[in-house]
Protein backbone atom coordinates (compact mmCIF):
# COMPACT_ATOMS: atom_id res chain seq x y z
CA UNK A 1 0.00 0.00 0.00
CA UNK A 2 1.42 3.37 -1.02
CA UNK A 3 -0.21 5.52 1.66
CA UNK A 4 -1.66 4.28 4.94
CA UNK A 5 -3.46 6.58 7.37
CA UNK A 6 -4.22 4.68 10.57
CA UNK A 7 -6.30 5.76 13.56
CA UNK A 8 -5.48 9.48 13.24
CA UNK A 9 -6.65 11.84 15.99
CA UNK A 10 -6.70 15.62 15.67
CA UNK A 11 -8.58 18.48 17.29
CA UNK A 12 -9.06 22.22 16.87
CA UNK A 13 -9.19 23.88 20.30
CA UNK A 14 -11.26 21.53 22.49
CA UNK A 15 -13.35 19.96 19.74
CA UNK A 16 -12.07 16.70 18.21
CA UNK A 17 -12.12 16.75 14.40
CA UNK A 18 -10.78 13.21 13.89
CA UNK A 19 -10.77 10.33 16.34
CA UNK A 20 -9.62 7.12 14.70
CA UNK A 21 -9.57 8.24 11.04
CA UNK A 22 -8.17 5.53 8.77
CA UNK A 23 -7.86 4.96 5.02
CA UNK A 24 -5.41 3.62 2.43
CA UNK A 25 -4.35 4.70 -1.06
CA UNK A 26 -2.70 2.28 -3.49
CA UNK A 27 0.28 3.16 -5.66
CA UNK A 28 -0.80 5.05 -8.78
CA UNK A 29 -4.37 5.40 -7.51
CA UNK A 30 -6.37 8.62 -7.90
CA UNK A 31 -8.54 9.03 -4.80
CA UNK A 32 -10.94 11.91 -4.15
CA UNK A 33 -12.31 13.00 -0.76
CA UNK A 34 -15.81 14.47 -0.72
CA UNK A 35 -17.71 15.79 2.27
CA UNK A 36 -19.64 18.74 3.69
CA UNK A 37 -17.87 22.03 4.44
CA UNK A 38 -15.93 21.99 7.69
CA UNK A 39 -15.65 18.20 7.98
CA UNK A 40 -11.84 18.23 7.72
CA UNK A 41 -11.07 17.39 4.09
CA UNK A 42 -8.32 19.99 3.70
CA UNK A 43 -7.06 19.22 7.22
CA UNK A 44 -6.22 15.70 6.02
CA UNK A 45 -3.96 17.15 3.33
CA UNK A 46 -2.38 19.54 5.85
CA UNK A 47 -1.63 16.61 8.19
CA UNK A 48 -0.06 14.61 5.38
CA UNK A 49 1.98 17.61 4.19
CA UNK A 50 3.31 18.19 7.70
CA UNK A 51 1.67 21.61 8.06
CA UNK A 52 -0.31 20.23 11.01
CA UNK A 53 0.63 17.45 13.45
CA UNK A 54 -1.78 14.70 14.55
CA UNK A 55 -2.37 14.03 18.22
CA UNK A 56 -2.43 10.30 17.71
CA UNK A 57 -2.32 7.54 15.14
CA UNK A 58 0.16 7.04 12.35
CA UNK A 59 0.78 7.79 8.68
CA UNK A 60 3.09 5.78 6.45
CA UNK A 61 4.32 5.82 2.86
CA UNK A 62 5.53 2.52 1.43
CA UNK A 63 5.35 1.11 4.95
CA UNK A 64 7.71 3.74 6.39
CA UNK A 65 6.22 6.02 9.07
CA UNK A 66 6.20 9.73 8.29
CA UNK A 67 6.10 12.62 10.71
CA UNK A 68 6.30 16.28 9.75
CA UNK A 69 7.20 17.48 6.27
CA UNK A 70 8.19 14.78 3.79
CA UNK A 71 9.60 14.74 0.28
CA UNK A 72 6.97 12.10 -0.57
CA UNK A 73 4.30 14.80 -0.93
CA UNK A 74 3.77 17.77 -3.25
CA UNK A 75 0.90 20.07 -2.30
CA UNK A 76 -1.18 22.08 -4.77
CA UNK A 77 -3.67 24.54 -3.24
CA UNK A 78 -6.75 26.12 -4.84
CA UNK A 79 -4.95 29.32 -5.90
CA UNK A 80 -2.06 29.01 -8.35
CA UNK A 81 0.31 31.13 -6.17
CA UNK A 82 2.53 32.01 -9.13
CA UNK A 83 4.99 34.82 -8.41
CA UNK A 84 3.95 37.70 -10.68
CA UNK A 85 7.53 39.01 -10.98
CA UNK A 86 8.87 35.69 -12.29
CA UNK A 87 8.38 34.12 -15.72
CA UNK A 88 6.43 30.88 -16.08
CA UNK A 89 9.67 28.95 -16.48
CA UNK A 90 11.09 30.52 -13.32
CA UNK A 91 7.88 29.75 -11.44
CA UNK A 92 7.66 26.09 -12.41
CA UNK A 93 11.35 25.51 -11.64
CA UNK A 94 11.17 27.03 -8.16
CA UNK A 95 11.57 23.67 -6.40
CA UNK A 96 14.64 22.87 -8.50
CA UNK A 97 16.17 26.23 -7.69
CA UNK A 98 15.60 25.75 -3.95
CA UNK A 99 17.22 22.29 -4.20
CA UNK A 100 20.20 23.59 -6.18
CA UNK A 101 19.36 21.76 -9.42
CA UNK A 102 17.58 24.45 -11.43
CA UNK A 103 19.33 23.46 -14.67
CA UNK A 104 17.95 19.92 -14.53
CA UNK A 105 14.50 21.26 -13.62
CA UNK A 106 14.55 23.58 -16.64
CA UNK A 107 15.49 20.72 -18.95
CA UNK A 108 12.61 18.60 -17.63
CA UNK A 109 10.20 21.53 -17.77
CA UNK A 110 11.01 22.28 -21.42
CA UNK A 111 10.01 18.74 -22.36
CA UNK A 112 6.75 19.00 -20.40
CA UNK A 113 5.58 22.48 -21.46
CA UNK A 114 3.79 21.13 -24.59
CA UNK A 115 2.08 18.33 -22.62
CA UNK A 116 0.78 20.92 -20.16
CA UNK A 117 -0.52 23.16 -22.93
CA UNK A 118 2.11 25.82 -22.24
CA UNK A 119 4.34 25.60 -25.33
CA UNK A 120 5.85 29.01 -26.22
CA UNK A 121 4.87 30.47 -22.83
CA UNK A 122 8.14 29.67 -21.09
CA UNK A 123 9.14 33.34 -20.87
CA UNK A 124 5.66 34.78 -20.41
CA UNK A 125 4.53 36.43 -17.16
CA UNK A 126 1.66 35.00 -15.11
CA UNK A 127 -0.45 38.04 -16.03
CA UNK A 128 -0.19 36.97 -19.71
CA UNK A 129 -1.96 33.66 -19.05
CA UNK A 130 -5.62 32.71 -18.69
CA UNK A 131 -6.86 31.19 -15.44
CA UNK A 132 -6.72 27.67 -16.83
CA UNK A 133 -3.19 28.15 -18.15
CA UNK A 134 -2.06 29.49 -14.78
CA UNK A 135 -3.47 26.38 -13.10
CA UNK A 136 -1.64 24.14 -15.59
CA UNK A 137 1.56 26.04 -14.78
CA UNK A 138 0.92 25.50 -11.07
CA UNK A 139 0.28 21.81 -11.77
CA UNK A 140 3.55 21.57 -13.71
CA UNK A 141 5.39 23.18 -10.79
CA UNK A 142 3.85 20.55 -8.50
CA UNK A 143 4.72 17.69 -10.87
CA UNK A 144 8.35 18.83 -11.08
CA UNK A 145 8.77 18.40 -7.32
CA UNK A 146 9.55 14.67 -7.80
CA UNK A 147 7.17 13.75 -5.00
CA UNK A 148 5.44 10.41 -5.49
CA UNK A 149 2.12 11.57 -3.99
CA UNK A 150 0.30 14.70 -5.18
CA UNK A 151 -2.01 16.43 -2.69
CA UNK A 152 -4.58 18.46 -4.62
CA UNK A 153 -6.73 20.84 -2.57
CA UNK A 154 -9.57 21.94 -4.88
CA UNK A 155 -7.03 22.94 -7.55
CA UNK A 156 -9.72 24.01 -10.04
CA UNK A 157 -12.13 25.56 -7.56
CA UNK A 158 -11.21 29.15 -8.40
CA UNK A 159 -11.94 28.72 -12.13
CA UNK A 160 -15.18 29.42 -13.98
CA UNK A 161 -17.27 26.40 -14.90
CA UNK A 162 -16.02 26.19 -18.53
CA UNK A 163 -12.34 26.50 -17.57
CA UNK A 164 -12.84 24.01 -14.75
CA UNK A 165 -14.33 21.48 -17.17
CA UNK A 166 -11.44 22.02 -19.58
CA UNK A 167 -8.95 21.41 -16.77
CA UNK A 168 -10.74 18.23 -15.71
CA UNK A 169 -10.66 16.95 -19.31
CA UNK A 170 -6.96 17.79 -19.47
CA UNK A 171 -6.19 16.01 -16.20
CA UNK A 172 -8.03 12.86 -17.34
CA UNK A 173 -5.82 12.84 -20.43
CA UNK A 174 -2.70 13.39 -18.29
CA UNK A 175 -3.28 10.81 -15.55
CA UNK A 176 -1.41 7.98 -17.25
CA UNK A 177 1.50 10.23 -18.19
CA UNK A 178 1.85 11.60 -14.66
CA UNK A 179 2.04 8.13 -13.14
CA UNK A 180 1.62 9.54 -9.64
CA UNK A 181 -0.54 8.66 -6.67
CA UNK A 182 -3.06 11.50 -6.24
CA UNK A 183 -5.28 12.53 -3.33
CA UNK A 184 -7.84 15.17 -4.34
CA UNK A 185 -10.06 17.23 -2.03
CA UNK A 186 -13.14 18.62 -3.78
CA UNK A 187 -16.73 19.76 -3.19
CA UNK A 188 -17.62 18.88 -6.79
CA UNK A 189 -19.32 15.47 -7.06
CA UNK A 190 -18.98 15.36 -10.86
CA UNK A 191 -15.28 16.21 -10.61
CA UNK A 192 -14.75 13.34 -8.17
CA UNK A 193 -16.63 10.89 -10.41
CA UNK A 194 -14.80 12.01 -13.56
CA UNK A 195 -11.26 11.92 -12.16
CA UNK A 196 -11.21 9.21 -9.51
CA UNK A 197 -10.44 5.53 -9.24
CA UNK A 198 -12.02 5.66 -5.80
CA UNK A 199 -14.09 8.21 -3.86
CA UNK A 200 -14.08 8.54 -0.06
CA UNK A 201 -16.93 10.43 1.61
CA UNK A 202 -15.93 12.10 4.87
CA UNK A 203 -18.43 13.23 7.46
CA UNK A 204 -19.64 13.23 11.05
CA UNK A 205 -18.13 14.75 14.18
CA UNK A 206 -15.58 13.48 14.88
CA UNK A 207 -15.23 12.85 11.15
CA UNK A 208 -14.72 9.42 9.64
CA UNK A 209 -14.98 7.80 6.22
CA UNK A 210 -18.74 7.38 5.79
CA UNK A 211 -18.62 5.51 2.50
CA UNK A 212 -16.35 4.45 -0.32
CA UNK A 213 -17.11 4.15 -4.04
CA UNK A 214 -14.99 2.65 -6.81
CA UNK A 215 -15.13 4.09 -10.32
CA UNK A 216 -13.87 1.51 -12.82
CA UNK A 217 -14.74 3.07 -16.18
CA UNK A 218 -11.60 3.24 -18.35
CA UNK A 219 -12.98 5.54 -21.08
CA UNK A 220 -13.98 8.72 -19.25
CA UNK A 221 -15.99 11.07 -21.45
CA UNK A 222 -18.48 13.84 -20.72
CA UNK A 223 -21.30 11.72 -22.14
CA UNK A 224 -20.32 8.92 -19.73
CA UNK A 225 -20.20 11.41 -16.84
CA UNK A 226 -23.64 12.84 -17.63
CA UNK A 227 -25.07 9.31 -17.48
CA UNK A 228 -23.85 8.71 -13.90
CA UNK A 229 -27.08 9.88 -12.27
CA UNK A 230 -27.39 6.98 -9.87
CA UNK A 231 -23.82 7.31 -8.57
CA UNK A 232 -24.24 11.08 -8.29
CA UNK A 233 -27.41 10.59 -6.25
CA UNK A 234 -25.79 8.05 -3.93
CA UNK A 235 -22.79 10.31 -3.33
CA UNK A 236 -25.10 13.23 -2.59
CA UNK A 237 -27.01 11.12 -0.06
CA UNK A 238 -23.78 9.94 1.52
CA UNK A 239 -22.48 13.50 1.93
CA UNK A 240 -25.76 14.31 3.66
CA UNK A 241 -25.32 11.30 5.93
CA UNK A 242 -28.16 9.26 4.41
CA UNK A 243 -26.06 6.38 3.06
CA UNK A 244 -23.07 4.64 4.60
CA UNK A 245 -21.49 1.77 2.66
CA UNK A 246 -18.69 0.64 0.38
CA UNK A 247 -19.38 0.08 -3.33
Amino acid sequence: MKLKVDNIAFRYAEEPLFQGLSFNVAAGEFVSILGPSGCGKSTILNLLAGILAPEGGSMAVDGVPIRGMSSHFAYMPQNDLLFPWKTIMQNVCLHGRLRGNEKAARERALKLFPLFGLASYENAWPSDLSGGMRQRAAFLRTALCDADILLLDEPFGALDVISRGDMQDWLVSMKQHLGRTCLLVTHDIDEAIFLSDRILVLGGRPASIRSEYRVTEANRTRDWLYAQGELRHRLHDSIRGLETKKC
